[in-house]
């Protein structure tokens, strides 16, 4: 029985073994490449497997792409935990933090924009795609009320996380600027909606 036992424990380490390189694959030729060109069979070659395999693993490449975005929530999460564990910081630093890391990891980035913009996301893709967005904004906002306090309104997250997106968004592939250029810009209009909200003045 115990050998039974250990049998199943390496077949399932085994599995999710493959599942991480397959993961890690995908991320590399998201990375390297044009987002929309990457299909399974790339994926599969790029990962070692045949294209039949990979399939054992993950039904489409959306599904892929979420897996791949929980496991980047957790890195965010715990970048953001250590930011507030070891000094005190503003909404500002918060601003700057997330914005730093769509640039830094872009693929995660592209993955996001997939799936809020994507017509043809697989439901069962979706699904994932949508407890994911959940769970993110509910962590994103116990982090704002450690800082804002409790009587924060959720509200006010969503607004804040839509806006950094979407200029993350707009300036990503801003024609004449270098990449230092465009994140210092980012960087200016991410404290703007923090400290302004992005107002515009209103003619009389």
């Amino acid at each position: 029985m115990k050998k039974r036992s250990l049998f199943k424990n390496l077949r399932q380490n085994e599995r999710e073994l493959r599942k991480t390189i397959i993961l890690d694959a995908a991320v590399k030729l998201f990375r390297d490449n044009v987002f929309n060109g990457v299909g399974m069979r790339d994926i599969a070659a790029e990962a070692g497997i045949s294209p039949a395999t990979i399939y054992r693993y993950f039904p489409s490449r959306d599904d892929i792409l979420a897996e791949a975005l929980l496991q980047d929530i957790n890195k965010i999460e715990d970048r953001l935990d250590n930011m507030l564990k070891n000094r005190q910081i503003t909404a500002k630093d918060l601003a700057i933090a997330v914005v730093d890391y769509f640039l830094d990891n872009e693929p995660t980035f592209h993955m996001m924009c997939h799936f809020l913009t994507s017509g043809t996301v697989t439901p069962e893709a979706k699904n994932k795609f949508n407890l994911i967005q959940e769970y993110f904004i509910n962590m994103f906002n116990m982090k704002i009320k450690m800082i804002a306090g409790k009587n924060h309104d959720v509200v006010h997250t969503h607004a804040f996380f839509a806006s950094i997106a979407g200029v993350v968004l707009t300036f990503l592939h801003y024609p004449g600027l270098n990449k230092q250029k465009k994140r210092e810009y980012m960087h200016r209009l991410a404290l703007s909606i923090i400290t302004e909200g992005g107002r515009l003045p209103m003619p009389d």
